[in-house]
């Protein structure tokens, strides 16, 4: 079983955008049984109350557009105990590795990386579409960078 947290800023946008097309993808290659996939928030800003606010409905109606539904989907925050649970701790930018590392601690067993730097233009970032309003840029960069992040898991499962 793969563990993966994806994880931006308030998890209403782009993580959560990032882990249900990895959940459709993995679904579509007849896999998902063999992976963990969710997200987190490095911020308690959409946390009201204890209570998460659902994904921004312009990020959900982007994942729609493309027959991926996100529902039941609501923020929660990064925690120092999310370390141990996910193997693989992915950010989409690099603020977000900042934080992480902030709330996580030392990264011992190398398990923060930034989700573009699996694709063969690493170093970019995954713009918040919060503030572009560009929902489509960004789930395709999501996309190219999941795409890529399973032929690395693929080529690591190889060896």
């Amino acid at each position: 079983m793969i563990k993966i947290l994806f994880v931006c800023h308030g998890n209403i946008c782009r993580s959560p955008m990032a882990e249900f097309i990895m959940k459709d993808l993995v679904t579509r290659r007849h896999i998902a049984d063999h992976f963990q996939i969710e997200s987190a928030a490095t911020s308690s800003e959409e946390i009201i109350g204890g209570q998460g606010n659902p994904v921004y409905p312009p990020a959900r109606q982007e994942l729609a557009r493309h027959g991926i539904s996100c529902e039941g989907k609501y923020a929660r925050q990064l925690t120092k105990a999310d370390y141990d649970a996910y193997d693989y701790l992915v950010g989409m930018e690099d603020v977000n590795i900042r934080n992480m590392k902030r709330i996580l601690g030392e990264d011992t067993e190398h398990k923060i990386c930034k989700l573009l730097d699996f694709t063969d233009r690493p170093g970019r970032n995954i713009s918040d579409p919060w503030y572009t309003g560009d929902f489509a840029t960004t789930y395709r960069d999501i996309l190219e960078g999941c795409e890529a992040f399973l032929l690395y898991l693929d080529a690591q499962a190889e060896n």
